[in-house]
């Protein structure tokens, strides 16, 4: 693996309205229907479309096509000179498995806007490692464009355009767990994808950062069990700051106050602020997208008005 600590962050160019987008599918198979919604919305946005080989291909198993067919559809889309960003259909499972054969040098050579959330947290993790790309943990296709409300459009905007100075708050489900403020890189992804990254070449980064903490399904004491896990790997020990999402997905409403106890739980040594709520990856509303691996600051200090603030610009041009 890469060293990229220290090394200049690669910004992928701008994705103004015109831009053509690859569309695939490097884990689960999607349902047709739901990605043709997902495409006409995106193409009544002003973008164009371009649909990946495989990208609807069922199986073996629950893939969208074997290894080297996903595998193909990737690097295929990187190294068009036509296509300017990529956007994944689903997540499911899958994109662990192309990790040892991707084509660094390509990916160097032809860096590009990568969209994608869940099972792709092991896709991110590999371009940040090898790449230090930006990369988008944001809407998919058959996931969220195919929802009448899947997407919040204006941090989609704000992300691929290039706005430099822009926050996320109370409006987008950010609460309060722990005060403070940190500065730092923002990192993360699908807490169950980071935590079994764990031990592998292709580990997370989590240094220096403020990490952001998302999953489905994930009951009170899974979390808490995993974040013991990524305590005791020390992943934490440099992490200045933690943001979770919205937990509708993981329990019931019910259930929200023993799971922020159960985190609170299994941080009680952790000094940074913490916030919870943030409405991105696996929601029922419209989904926010984060740029990761750019600068940002968690400012908890106001119950009433927390922020998460984007110091830089994800993209270029």
């Amino acid at each position: 693996m890469s060293e990229t600590t220290g090394s200049k962050t690669v910004r992928p160019a701008a994705l103004r309205l015109g831009a053509r987008l690859a569309v695939l599918s490097p884990a689960s198979t999607p349902k047709p229907e739901r990605v043709q919604r997902g495409l006409d919305w995106l193409q009544a946005l002003g973008y164009q479309t371009v649909l990946s080989g495989h990208a609807l291909d069922r199986g073996p198993l629950y893939y969208a096509g074997t290894l080297e067919e996903r595998l193909a559809d990737l690097h295929a889309a990187f190294a068009d000179p036509e296509i300017d960003g990529i956007v994944c259909t689903r997540g499911g499972w899958g994109s662990a498995e192309l990790l040892p054969y991707l084509d660094a040098d390509l990916i160097h050579a032809n860096p590009k806007a990568f969209i994608g959330y869940s099972d792709h947290t092991s896709l991110h993790c590999w371009l940040q490692n090898e790449a230090n790309l930006v990369t988008f943990y944001g809407p998919m296709v058959a996931a969220d464009f195919a929802r009448d409300d899947g997407v919040d459009l204006p941090s989609w905007t704000q992300c691929l355009e290039g706005a430099t100075d822009w926050m996320l708050g109370a409006t987008d489900g950010l609460r309060v767990l722990q005060p403070g403020v940190a500065d730092g890189l923002l990192l993360g992804g699908c807490l169950s994808i980071l935590a079994q990254s764990l031990g592998t070449p292709y580990a997370a980064r989590t240094e220096n950062s403020v990490l952001f903490l998302e999953d489905i399904g994930t009951k009170p004491y899974q979390w808490d069990r995993i974040l013991l896990h990524l305590r005791y790997s020390g992943r934490l020990d440099s992490v200045r700051g933690i943001v979770f999402g919205n937990m509708e997905q993981c329990v019931s409403a019910e259930e929200a106050d023993l799971l922020e106890r159960a985190i609170l739980h299994s941080l009680r040594d952790f000094e940074g602020p913490i916030a919870i709520g943030l409405r991105c990856g696996h929601v029922s509303a419209p989904n926010i997208t984060l740029p990761l691996n750019v600068r940002v600051r968690l400012d908890l200090s106001n119950a009433e008005n927390p922020q998460l603030h984007f110091l830089e610009a994800a993209v270029k041009g």
